[in-house]
């Protein structure tokens, strides 16, 4: 199903079998409020017809075996083939699993989108729950301990719509992954002006170079005014010759 999560007036919250709508404001998280959030991190995505821009942040919390929140530097941006790449945002442990699923993808020699989106969910829904079995046998279930994911790249076989992003993301109240397609851009946690800015960029077909620039400017502005986001910033770009970082 692909979600039109890019649009700034209205906010799409998914849960089991229903949608609920809610009005955005500035700053709200996908889980809900950003100060209520325990992510510290930053996802930003977008597709133009020229291929897709992709930048993260480094910062992310974990918690220690006394229950105390920790501060760590992880690698958000991963490149899976030559065609693809996945961002983790939220709990520390989300490099791991895009680790774990890279590894998963050059064994089975997988290259497009497609098939390493039907290949990704199913795999990364089992490294969650081995996460989750392992944590949860000495802690409780945490909003520290959700995971997002946001897999983008090109399509050899969807010729009007060659670049797909997808939201990858545990669900409000379950140890559970779901999947659905991203209509031009998404940020994690929610930056609504941000989206509609990068969705203005991509209905006027601007240079994929541009988008990347908006891209960078809204991890550079996050950083100046958000603590629970820090460098170093990871920026890379998706086209039709494949994945680069910038």
């Amino acid at each position: 199903m692909d979600l039109p999560l890019s649009y700034p007036d209205i906010e799409l919250t998914l849960y089991v079998g229903r949608v609920k709508t809610v009005c955005p404001k500035e700053g709200i998280g996908l889980y809900g409020n950003r100060e209520k959030e325990e992510d510290m991190s930053q996802l930003i995505a977008c597709k133009s017809p020229e291929g897709i821009a992709l930048g993260a942040d480094s910062k992310a919390v974990d918690v220690d075996a006394n229950g105390n929140l920790i501060e760590l530097k992880v690698e958000r941006l991963h490149q899976l083939s030559q065609y693809t790449a996945i961002m983790n945002g939220g709990a520390a442990a989300g490099e791991a699993m895009c680790q774990a699923l890279k590894g998963f993808i050059s064994e089975e020699n997988l290259n497009f989108v497609d098939e390493i989106h039907q290949a990704s969910l199913p795999f990364m829904a089992t490294e969650y729950d081995r996460f989750m079995r392992k944590h949860c046998e000495v802690q409780p279930i945490d909003p520290v301990h959700q995971v997002t994911f946001l897999l983008a790249g090109y399509s050899r076989r969807d010729k009007d719509n060659p670049f797909k992003l997808y939201l990858l993301w545990t669900k409000r109240k379950l140890p559970l992954l779901d999947s659905d397609e991203i209509g031009a851009a998404f940020c994690v946690p929610r930056i609504i002006r941000l989206e509609h800015e990068l969705h203005r960029l991509t209905h006027r077909n601007a240079a994929l170079d541009e988008v990347m620039s908006e891209v960078r400017r809204g991890l550079e502005k996050q950083v100046d005014i958000n603590e629970d986001v820090s460098e170093p910033l990871h920026l890379a770009a998706i086209d039709t010759k494949g994945f680069r970082r910038i």
